[in-house]
């Protein structure tokens, strides 16, 4: 990594961190790029070489929740077993606990927001397409494997059904008041296994499967 790649990060962080800071302990955005950057110590044109708005900043910070998720799960050797329903388990456990380290500021932003598929905040954009790419890895190898039937018109959408799942786990963490948060983890689990068992082979498709032997062997 050269000076100039680490001098770089160094200052997305600062940017991210102030920012989250400043939200934590105001309640609210910063009123200009320029006030920020001079509360940071920074030129407002430094700020503008990293991002192009705080909108752009709010959307690393989910990105950045991403990537150490799956910095976290890949640095496993176990996870590289892992079938694609317990590499999503895998995903969803360490996901939330990334997110438990920036809970306060995703309260402050999210908590009353009501989050819907169609009208996601802008900001969520490129971890959603960071996490269908993941989905989408998780669903080719599920279907490799047999894990995952192969369903016309249905196998290609999996991965838009487990981003909606990511959502729904979202919405219920950020609501959810159990110890150690424990209901989180509990609708995990529950939606995971209900998610593959619809995804996996079911008894209509041991039916048609069936049904295509009887018709073809007469």
């Amino acid at each position: 990594m050269t000076e100039k790649t680490k001098n770089q990060q160094t200052d997305d962080s600062k940017i991210i961190e102030g920012y989250i800071n400043h939200i934590l302990e105001t309640g609210h955005e910063p009123a200009s790029v320029f006030k920020f950057a001079k509360d940071l110590k920074m030129k407002e044109a430094v700020f503008y070489e990293h991002f192009t708005s705080f909108d752009a900043v709010k959307k690393a910070v989910w990105e950045l929740i991403f990537e150490n998720t799956l910095f976290t799960l890949e640095s496993q050797e176990v996870y590289k077993t892992y079938t694609s329903r317990e590499k999503l388990l895998g995903f969803l456990f360490t996901w939330i606990e990334e997110l438990k380290e920036r809970r306060s500021y995703l309260l402050a932003v999210y908590g009353d927001v009501t989050i819907k598929d169609r009208s996601f905040p802008k900001e969520l954009k490129g971890f959603k397409s960071k996490f269908k790419d993941f989905a989408n890895s998780i669903v080719n190898e599920g279907r490799a494997t047999e894990e995952i039937a192969e369903r016309p018109y249905l196998t290609d959408k999996y991965h838009e059904a487990i981003w909606l799942q990511v959502m729904f786990v979202f919405r219920f963490w950020l609501k959810d008041d159990s110890p150690g948060f424990e209901k989180t983890d509990a609708a995990i689990e529950k939606s995971v296994n209900l998610a593959f068992d619809l995804m996996g082979k079911s008894a209509v498709d041991s039916f048609v499967d069936f049904a295509k032997f009887l018709f073809q062997s007469k």
